[in-house]
């Protein structure tokens, strides 16, 4: 097999255990996540993926960076095809919630999963998550902020507020959506910010109905 053969297949079998490691850490935890349970989870053995990963916080630290990739491939970049502004801050929220309809992730939100566990936790872990954390609701803001600048809502929201009502939102359903029903959960959150959105915005025709 040739050099960039070896490179390929190295390259999916990293991708593989990411995929198999994202997937753990949203039912057993990120810090329940070890070398040893994704080789048994994917029938290889540990010491093959020591060529990738030299300790668990190296493993968890690449599931974090490949959480983001995996949100900023299917919950962000839907929504980047909605025109900026407040067309897109709905579309992100909207397909969020789709993202996590669609069970992708078993155990539901990575990223809020992982945050409410590392809290209370100083170090590299929290940092990294933390950072990511910043990153999104910089995201949120701007994208809120852009209705501001559009005219599109009243000029008086404050756009980081309503970055953190959006947010909110987000994770209340992802949270009670176990405990309450996806279906009527993810309604009351489409609603919920729906409702919020028509009373801002200054052509109310930029938002689908409410039902």
């Amino acid at each position: 097999m040739t050099q960039d053969g070896r490179l390929i297949r190295g390259e999916r079998t990293r991708t593989a255990v990411l995929d198999q490691a994202l997937l753990l850490a949203t039912v057993n935890g990120l810090d329940g996540l070890s070398l040893s349970q994704v080789a048994d989870a994917l029938g290889v053995s540990k010491s093959g993926l020591f060529a990738h990963w030299r300790s668990k916080e190296a493993l968890q630290l690449a599931v974090i960076d490949h959480a983001r990739a995996q949100w900023t491939a299917l919950v962000i970049g839907p929504a980047r095809s909605a025109p900026a502004g407040v067309r897109r801050l709905w579309a992100v929220h909207d397909s969020r919630l789709a993202f996590y309809e669609s069970r992708v992730l078993p155990g539901g939100c990575f990223f809020a999963n992982a945050h409410f566990e590392f809290n209370a936790r100083p170090g590299v872990i929290r940092d990294r998550l933390a950072a990511e954390l910043r990153d999104w609701m910089a995201f949120l803001t701007r994208t809120a902020a852009d209705a501001v600048t559009l005219g599109e809502v009243r000029a008086d929201v404050d756009p980081g507020g309503l970055a953190y009502q959006t947010e909110s939102l987000g994770i209340c359903a992802v949270m009670q959506a176990p405990v309450f029903g996806t279906g009527p959960t993810f309604h009351r959150a489409r609603q919920a910010l729906l409702e919020h959105l028509h009373s801002i915005v200054t052509d109310p025709t930029t938002l689908p109905e409410l039902t």
